[in-house]
């Protein structure tokens, strides 16, 4: 394939990698300050003319967009994603790092009662499972978490869960569990320097 050919593929590439709408400028910083951007935009403006996708400029940026004629086969009823509450995502990570897990074990580990409500958020979402019965007085139910949890966090299994240092290192804990897990550090280390 000839230069030109080569520049024009780059801009397409560069278009339909990038989130937003770019400019030409934007265009040639990724592309390199040899590539002629208008004419490689014209050659693509051209192409996709007619076709399922087109490339157009708006305000002097380039994007690709579904073409308006077809616009309609494109819209979907969606849901809106919703937030989950504290309360839920504490219940998933207690269910994920230590599943299966009771109702009972989840609010011991968080010391306050769940509602019912929020295991049924989780199994809702398709994260949370029901994973049988214990073998205990009242044969309590048992929740574990699901491949659709695994896939939507990107897990191959629940060993790639991150581990405490991991957590740590990217400032997810809580910085006030932080302060007091340094703070209870210091008191024993000021309690050796006693000794």
């Amino acid at each position: 394939m000839n230069e030109v050919g080569e520049d024009v593929r780059a801009v397409e590439a560069t278009l339909f990698a990038s989130a937003e709408p770019l400019n030409a400028a934007e265009i040639a910083e990724h592309v390199g300050p040899d590539v002629d951007v208008a004419e490689a935009l014209s050659i693509l403006e051209e192409q996709y003319r007619g076709r399922g996708i087109e490339l157009v400029e708006r305000g002097k940026r380039w994007h690709f967009q579904t073409a308006p004629d077809l616009a309609h086969i494109l819209r979907r009823e969606r849901e809106d994603a919703k937030k989950l509450s504290r309360a839920a995502v504490e219940t998933l990570a207690i269910v994920a790092y230590h599943e299966p897990v009771s109702r009972a074990e989840i609010e011991a580990i968080r010391g306050v009662q769940i509602s019912k409500g929020t295991l049924d958020v989780l199994m809702e979402a398709g994260w949370v499972r029901p994973a049988g019965r214990r073998e205990a007085p009242g044969r309590p139910l048992t929740y574990a978490t699901t491949v659709g949890f695994l896939t939507h966090f990107g897990l191959q299994s629940r060993r790639d869960l991150p581990g405490l240092d991991d957590l740590k290192a990217a400032g997810l804990l809580d910085p006030i569990d932080a302060a007091l897990e340094q703070l209870g550090q210091l008191e024993l280390e000021s309690e050796g320097e006693e000794h």
